[in-house]
């Protein structure tokens, strides 16, 4: 049995790891940067779609704090999301500077919103769903294929 916290604390791991994979190939300007790039937009993706449709209903539902501390990484997802756009329009346009001004700041957004998630969010949510975290996890790895 993994607690909710570690399987969504090693979904941050895997995607900083493909994202440190698409800085590398767009720096060498690799014919794999777009690819590169569309996989991480996908694992990124991904993770959103499991807490957004999974994790947050689920401890919005138990705990009642429908406007709490889910709303604020909704809110974060989007900026999040509307980054990856941008990024993808550099990508596509050959503009490394565009690209890795917006990689950056995608970066430290991740860094400080995968910090509230792991040291808060999780923990509350293991507490509060902790019962359930099989069900939970199971439902989120159909999300994420």
């Amino acid at each position: 049995m993994s607690s909710i916290k570690e399987f969504m604390t090693q979904d941050h791991r895997d995607c900083d790891e493909i994202f440190a994979q698409m800085e590398d190939a767009v720096a060498s300007k690799s014919a794999e940067a777009l690819s590169k790039f569309e996989a991480f937009q996908d694992a990124l993706t991904n993770h959103f779609k499991m807490e957004e449709t999974v994790l947050f209903p689920m401890f919005e539902q138990k705990t009642g704090m429908t406007q709490g501390p889910t709303q604020v990484m909704v809110m974060e997802h989007e900026q999040m999301r509307e980054l990856l756009s941008k990024m993808q329009d550099a990508i596509e346009s050959n503009d490394n500077d565009k690209f890795f001004g917006l990689s950056e700041t995608l970066m430290i957004l991740m860094q400080q919103h995968n910090m509230k998630e792991e040291q808060m969010l999780y923990t509350m949510a293991q507490q509060h769903l902790g019962e359930d975290a099989d069900h939970i996890i199971s439902r989120m790895r159909t999300i994420a294929q």
